[in-house]
């Protein structure tokens, strides 16, 4: 099992790294395909929604099928032709569609190890396991800033998506080769998506998981490139230091929401602080709209460490799932979460076409407040919610 999990962390790198490049590649794309930053936004929402879609199929094959076949085939056809399709992108419709296949190929990826933490692992341990995987993940994000940066300089975007798309598939056939699935549950393949849709307890907490990851996945997936070349005229090189800075904040913040819930004794009040400060930070991001670019890179790296909740809030809903409907449970959390994002995404990118024009910071402070506004309504709704540590 620890090697299958090694290969599912490996694929997950490559997930985080699929839905953070964009923002590297801002200017590349724009001077040789003509794209803009309003395409890509729309691009990177393509890949959440898609994302997002698949967790229902996704999630009764984790349940029925195991994480093996489920993992390995969907990132094998997804995750690696994807990135080839991207590589030989010729436009705008090349861009979505192969950030679409990319995202149905990551679907499964880290669903697939939560179901075997879930299965195989003490609950009590579910939320540090799941930080911990989503931390190790969160290096994918480091590769897609400084490092992605350096490499496009060095070989070119295409051929960079090319050595993604060859790493892509020898990882999706190292899960086919090792991950071994757990039992299946009693009452396996028993069960519907309905059961868990009629439990009111779980109706306070999908609002927060659909805002939650919208804010940090927004900014370090793409807006952070475009803002920081039209206010301040970064270079790619110094998006890419600023993308690795947030990354980094990213993996900190992840790794230490681990194990808050156990260390305070409460699920429910960790994630409603961490999102509440989330806030704030979008708040000061568009107090100082123009302050400078350093200022907003540790903003930046503020909202991306205190965003990180997104496993305790899984772990939160978990605690309530029938064992039996496990995998459609993570999943169906992951759908709100991963789906917000690719609503969003494609929300802020209207916002950006709509408030374009002569003063360069008129359209990001409207982004950054509406992820403000959205994440205040979610936390609200969240304060209702029944904390538990199960």
């Amino acid at each position: 099992m620890q090697t299958g999990l090694i290969l599912l962390a490996l694929a997950y790198v490559l997930s985080q790294f699929f839905r953070a490049f964009l923002a590297v590649l801002t200017g590349p794309l724009e001077a040789e395909l003509g794209v803009t930053p309003d395409v890509l936004a729309t691009a990177s929402g393509y890949w959440f929604l898609a994302f997002a879609l698949m967790q229902l199929p996704v999630g009764k094959a984790l349940d029925t099928l195991g994480p093996r076949r489920t993992g390995g085939w969907l990132f094998l056809i997804g995750g690696a032709g994807g990135a080839a399709l991207f590589a030989v992108a010729q436009g705008p419709f090349y861009i979505h569609a192969a950030m679409a296949l990319i995202g149905i190929g990551c679907s499964p990826v880290l669903m697939a190890s939560f179901y075997i933490f879930a299965r195989e692992f003490d609950p009590a341990r579910f939320a540090t396991l799941a930080a911990l995987m989503i931390g190790i993940g969160t290096i994918g994000n480091l590769i897609s800033s400084a490092p992605l940066a350096f490499a496009v300089e060095a070989m070119g975007w295409r051929n960079a998506m090319w050595a993604l798309a060859a790493v892509s598939a020898i990882v999706a056939l190292g899960v086919l080769f090792s991950v071994r699935d757990p039992a299946k549950a009693h009452d396996a393949g028993t069960g519907s998506l309905l059961d868990l849709m009629r439990m009111p307890v779980l109706w306070v907490i999908f609002p927060i998981m659909f805002v939650n990851y919208a804010p940090v996945a927004a900014v370090r997936g793409l807006w952070i490139g475009p803002y920081l070349r039209d206010v301040f005229d970064q270079t790619t090189a110094q998006i890419g230091i600023a993308t690795l800075v947030m990354s980094l904040a990213m993996i900190v913040g992840t790794i230490a929401y681990g194990p808050l819930d156990r260390i305070f004794g409460t699920r429910k009040w960790v994630v409603f602080t961490g999102n509440v400060l989330t806030i704030a930070m979008l708040a000061f991001v568009i107090f100082w709209i123009d302050a400078g670019p350093w200022t907003a890179i540790a903003l930046f790296a503020a909202i991306g460490a205190l965003g990180a909740s997104f496993p305790v809030i899984i772990a939160h809903a978990r605690s309530f799932f029938p064992p039996h409907l496990t995998g459609r449970g993570v999943t169906l959390m992951n759908l709100f979460g991963i789906g917000g994002v690719g609503v969003m995404q494609t929300i802020s990118g209207r916002i950006h076409t709509a408030t374009a024009g002569s003063d360069p910071t008129a359209p990001y402070i409207a982004i950054f407040g509406f992820f403000a506004v959205a994440l205040t309504m979610g936390v609200a709704i969240y304060a209702l919610s029944r904390d538990s540590t199960d």
